[in-house]
């Protein structure tokens, strides 16, 4: 089903199906990294772009959860995609509960 989605897709469809978030931002950052040395190393090795996000996560699953964890819980669920290209991910998560 995920195979001929891009990155930014995947990364979309196992965030709402794991999170079902409330809120869901993803945006592909990699253009502004394309000269760095590590994206450099990566191209190298066959992965060419889609490496860099920025993605921002409201949901429940967060609710008692500190930064580390929140972070970790969504580094977890993406790790397919680390093995396989992805590079970089800058984190806002939020539960729905005020904290």
């Amino acid at each position: 089903m995920t195979q001929n989605l891009s990155r930014r897709e995947r990364i979309i469809a196992i965030l709402t199906h794991e999170l079902a978030p409330s809120a869901l931002e993803v945006q592909d950052d990699s253009a502004r990294h394309a000269g760095h040395v590590g994206a450099k190393a990566l191209a190298d090795s066959g992965v060419h772009g889609e490496t860099h996000f920025n993605v921002a996560v409201t949901s429940a699953q967060f609710d008692g959860l500190n930064r580390v964890a929140r972070h970790r819980l969504v580094q977890n669920l993406l790790s397919a995609e680390f093995e396989t290209g992805l590079h970089a991910l800058s984190l806002v998560l939020h539960g729905e509960q005020a904290s």
